[in-house]
């Protein structure tokens, strides 16, 4: 289908299959990185705590970039800002390949410096495709978000299939994992490169610039932000240490959970619009909170894989909806905010997610090194940090069949199960507390007689096009 214009055609399915494309290489971009975290620290010889910022880098190009585009949108023009996040995309990742062939002292700060661009790539993609759906489908936002969102998870199963099958069957490296991203980025870059772009509803209804940043201002949007870094921790925290994490706990490829929880997310985004319907979607984000704080603690206590898989699946159903309905629920309450409070919204929940990759870091390094026997201490923490290197070679050893190698490596494994679940258990306060405050509104909207979608005169699919 098509949308006229007094300025030109755009052709709404194609843009919203590109945006689609988009968004998994954002997400393949941040399952494959998981994947690979453990093998980043032994080839640039890195902490927990380092890697977690590795994670940092990637989380935080995405708000810094998601709130210089987002007001921008109108301005500059959705069509080459998606195209900007392209040439974003195949840098970054190019750059992450050819890192470790540096001098040692520049190959960890160019792997840093590089994540960030494939940050902000990812930021400016989702700071111009959550505009774009909600102009393209002003009747039915939140649900148009959760189907365009459902891709992030979509993305994550392909990203997690793609680097556990390519590590598993042909021994791949990190670097030809990481090297499969450039498929969707140059699939969605040929697909909207020609394209012609509408003008955001914001901008189409006639609210001026002044009035959509005046909107930050209202209670009720500082109360969205603040549960979207609640939502948002919940969600990508443990996503960023699942590999490694569920690795330490359990045993198994931890990717694998990733791919299964985000396979759950994806086919239940695609039924979002009849459950906000039954429950509103403050309803269904009160009921997503409770689930997800159960989800989590039990995957803390999860040490064999038939129990870690049955908390996962808990925790999966309860994280589904977050993201794309607290979107839904901003634009369809604060629609004047248009862009803008769209991409202050993504920028809050990156910026909590990004400082919960250190903050779990820390504490999966703190509970492990505590677990350790003073003896393994002095052998496997430098610097007051736990070293992944130190600890590869005990476990060199043991494989080569010294006993007391052997009886060091298990003591290890141990110690880093304990921290990888404590840096679980820390996070699943958080959705308790959203249970309270999602509980509220929810009762609000109900003493007002329901919760309502507000609807700005003048915006529709008519727009002109550009670029």
């Amino acid at each position: 289908m098509n949308a006229h214009g007094s300025s030109g055609t755009y052709h709404r399915e194609k843009l919203f299959i590109a945006s689609c494309i988009a968004l998994v290489t954002t997400a393949m971009a941040f399952s494959i990185r998981a994947d690979i975290l453990k093998e980043l620290g032994v080839t640039f010889n890195i902490s927990h705590e380092q890697q977690g910022f590795v994670n940092l880098m990637g989380i935080w190009g995405f708000p810094i970039a998601i709130l210089i585009v987002g007001p921008l949108c109108n301005i500059i023009g959705m069509g080459r800002l998606l195209r900007l996040a392209c040439i974003g995309h195949i840098l970054g990742i190019v750059i992450s390949i050819a890192s470790p062939t540096l001098p040692q002292q520049f190959g960890f700060p160019v792997l840093l410096a590089a994540t960030l661009l494939i940050g902000l790539a990812n930021g400016t993609v989702e700071g111009v495709i959550n505009p774009l759906a909600a102009t393209m489908y002003p009747d039915d936002k939140t649900h148009k978000l959760n189907v365009l969102h459902a891709w992030w998870p979509g993305g994550l199963v392909i990203g997690g299939l793609i680097t556990a099958a390519l590590a598993e069957y042909f021994n791949a490296s990190w670097q030809v994992r990481i090297a499969t991203i450039l498929i969707p980025a140059v699939i969605y870059g040929a697909m909207i490169w020609t394209e012609k772009f509408p003008p955001t509803e914001r901008a189409a209804s006639g609210v001026s610039t002044a009035e959509m940043f005046k909107e930050i201002l209202r209670p009720g949007v500082l109360l969205l932000m603040l549960c979207m870094c609640m939502t948002a921790i919940t969600e990508l925290g443990p996503d960023q240490w699942v590999g490694s994490v569920l690795t330490d706990t359990v045993g198994i490829r931890g990717i694998l959970f990733l791919v299964y929880t985000a396979g759950l997310m994806f086919v239940l985004r695609l039924f979002a619009g009849p459950l906000t319907r039954a429950f509103t979607p403050v309803g269904l984000l009160a009921i997503c909170a409770a689930l997800a704080a159960v989800g989590l603690y039990w995957l803390s206590h999860a040490f064999a894989p038939g129990v870690a898989f049955a908390a996962a699946t808990v925790f999966g159903i309860g994280k589904a909806y977050f993201w794309p309905t607290m979107l839904g629920v901003t634009s369809e309450r604060y629609p004047r905010g248009g862009e803008f409070l769209l991409a202050v919204m993504g920028a809050t929940g990156m910026i909590a997610a990004g400082i919960a990759g250190p903050v779990m870091g820390r504490i999966y390094d703190h509970h492990t090194i505590q677990h350790l026997t003073p003896e393994i201490r002095q052998i496997v923490v430098v610097d007051s940090k736990f070293s992944p290197e130190k600890a590869e070679e005990i476990r060199k050893q043991a494989e080569a069949g010294d006993p007391t190698a052997q009886q060091q490596s298990q003591v290890i494994k141990e110690a880093l199960k304990q921290g990888a679940a404590m840096a679980i258990r820390y996070v699943a306060i958080l959705p308790v507390i959203l249970v309270v405050l999602f509980g509220l509104q929810f009762l609000y909207y109900r003493s007002k007689g329901g919760y309502r979608a507000i609807r700005l005169e003048g915006s529709g699919e008519g727009g002109g096009g550009s670029g």
